[in-house]
């Protein structure tokens, strides 16, 4: 929206051309989202204390939690506001992944909205049933796949990247590359929502990640660095610099209201959404196994959860009582439990993060 605008003074003042560059319009998004996240978030937080809308905290889980019983959740809508309208304000509108992204973004956000409504509003404690909210999160994966796929201008951008090896990639065909995508979006969506369990654990880890995939966005969109990079062109790539900026500063402004100890929670509204967008920009770019490596935490927060219970249906089963593998899943409640506190995990979890990240950022040149 600004940017046509920008462009149309242009015609008359030399100086509006500055903002047909990418970078500058990734930064602004930043300092846009994080601003109206801030701006916005007393009022969304005393509009989710109106309404009641409080956290049920699991008499089954850590004790030290019990106090964050009635904490508003579904703060993620405020997180979804910034995006939407930083992406909208800053965006070029006439981008085919801009529209892609923000529309899977705000779907799997719907979807996360109306589980939270049931569960917190209507005290249904299945919230939405597993089944309706898989079937959802399949049809927008499913979606936004085969829209990314015969949108494709060149086999490269249908490959699947091996990273740290030099012009090594393998060709998945419309179907393998439909299915990767599928398990990729759902996939992202779903470890993010498992790792929302302690104040600021999922948001930070999701900012860093944005703002690396932000430059990785700007690379695979300009021809000589791709090239240079020997990693595939995209056209058009590089407009995700903005939303993954609106990400950056949207998740940052929250972390302001999240941080321990949380005055608000996410939500599935908040977590299910950042996870899918992720997810998508990770496809769009053919960074799939990077999306892996840096989003190391959220892999083994959700390996965690299916190794646990696993683990505690065979042996029920066999020895007729389940046991566990941790003292309590996901894997920051076992650390919990073991006797670290909730912002040791949280912080430790964060460098371990950006560990991977720089691991992640490092495949664009170690090849």
């Amino acid at each position: 929206m600004l940017l046509a605008l920008a462009q149309w003074f242009a015609q008359d003042v030399r100086f509006f051309n500055v903002f047909n560059y990418i970078t500058l319009r990734a930064v602004l998004a930043a300092m846009t989202a994080l601003l109206i996240s801030l701006a916005a978030g007393p009022r969304v937080i005393r509009w989710l204390a109106a309404k009641k809308i409080g956290q049920a905290v699991r008499n089954d889980g850590p004790q030290t939690h019990l106090v964050k019983s009635g904490t508003p959740t579904m703060g993620g809508v405020l997180i979804l506001i910034a995006i939407g309208i930083t992406t909208l304000l800053w965006g070029d509108l006439t981008n085919k992944y801009v529209w892609t992204v923000l529309i899977v973004t705000l779907g799997y956000g719907i979807v996360g909205w109306y589980d939270d409504w049931k569960k917190v509003v209507y005290r249904d404690p299945n919230g939405l049933a597993s089944r309706w909210k898989f079937f959802w999160q399949s049809v927008l994966g499913i979606g936004a796949a085969l829209f990314i796929a015969f949108s494709a201008k060149s086999p490269a951008q249908t490959e699947l990247i091996i990273p740290f090896i030099k012009t090594v990639a393998y060709p998945l065909g419309v179907i393998g590359f439909i299915t990767l995508t599928y398990f990729v979006i759902v996939g992202t969506s779903n470890a993010v929502n498992l790792t929302d369990g302690l104040d600021g654990l999922a948001i930070m880890p999701t900012v860093m990640i944005a703002a690396a995939f932000a430059l990785i966005a700007y690379v695979t969109g300009h021809a000589v660095y791709a090239k240079y990079l020997l990693i595939p062109y995209v056209p058009g790539a590089g407009e995700l610099c903005i939303f993954l900026g609106a990400i950056a500063g949207a998740g940052l402004g929250f972390l302001w209201f999240n941080a321990y100890p949380a005055e608000v929670f996410m939500g599935d509204v908040g977590a299910l959404a950042l996870g899918a967008a992720l997810g998508t920009v990770a496809v769009i770019v053919r960074q799939e196994i990077v999306l892996l490596i840096m989003g190391g935490v959220f892999v083994i927060e959700t390996l965690s959860v299916m190794l646990q219970v696993s683990y505690f249906k065979y042996t029920k089963k066999k020895y007729g009582e389940g046991r566990r593998i941790l003292r309590m899943a996901p894997l920051h409640h076992h650390f919990e439990q073991t006797g670290w506190k909730e912002t040791q995990v949280v912080v430790r979890f964060w460098i371990i993060t950006i560990m991977l990240v720089l691991i992640g950022l490092s495949t664009l040149k170690l090849r």
